[in-house]
């Protein structure tokens, strides 16, 4: 019988939770500036041409990686005789947001730079008529592209959310230590406690849901203030 308030589905929910909100800040502060310098960056030269397109075609190669290569590299990397093996990273909370991380930051990036290169020169015109200094064009830039940036935030978050293959195996679904709501569904399924997997699910959606309804509400203030301003 599935009790919501168990100690242990608590414990759940609270690390996916954390996960997924931890993978996320840290993929937006690394993919968002990463996006719009890439499409703010115009090469005058051949070469420098062609070393932007080759990192625009492996950004955009990263968005489409499979979790379970991710999760195998940070395995390798992580595992005791590994290059970062002497951190003891191995099946904990910090090689989940790892591997989140290099999952999402660049589906992060990748969204933003695309928004940012259709629009940046009409921006950078528009903010040099009006005699905007750089950082003054930065800013714009970014609440121009507010919705963008929103929508690419939202995506990383549901993809992290709903990740089983990486974090399965570099977390290693340990109980009450690195088991999420994810590989818990997965685990169910097998030992045939599908209610439990259901009910898990259902708060997956829910949360999702809470989500994308408190941004949409943080958008519509700002557009308010925006209007008033």
């Amino acid at each position: 019988m599935f009790d919501f308030f168990d100690q242990e589905v608590l414990g759940i929910i609270g690390l996916t939770l954390r996960m997924t909100l931890t993978s996320t800040a840290i993929s937006a502060v690394l993919g968002i500036p990463f996006g719009l310098w890439l499409a703010k960056t115009k090469p005058n030269f051949r070469a420098t041409k062609f070393l932007k397109n080759l990192i625009v075609s492996i950004n955009r190669t990263l968005m489409g990686t499979p979790p379970v290569v991710v999760g195998l590299v940070v395995f390798l990397i992580l595992m005791r005789n590994g290059p970062l093996g002497s951190l003891g990273w191995l099946f904990t909370f910090q090689a989940m947001v790892i591997a989140q991380v290099i999952l999402i930051t660049p589906i992060i990036s990748g969204i933003v730079y695309t928004a940012a290169n259709r629009s940046i020169d009409r921006i950078q015109s528009f903010a040099a008529t009006m005699g905007a200094s750089k950082f003054q064009t930065n800013v714009l830039l970014i609440r121009e592209l507010g919705n963008e940036i929103f929508f690419a935030v939202i995506t990383g978050f549901g993809r992290a959310m709903s990740e089983v293959g990486a974090i399965a195996i570099v977390g290693g679904n340990i109980r009450n230590l690195t088991r999420v709501m994810t590989t818990t569904i997965a685990l169910d399924i097998n030992r045939g406690f599908r209610d439990q997997a259901i009910l898990f699910g259902i708060i997956l959606m829910i949360i999702a849901f809470a989500v994308q309804i408190t941004a949409d509400l943080l958008r519509k203030r700002e557009r308010r203030q925006d209007e008033n301003f």
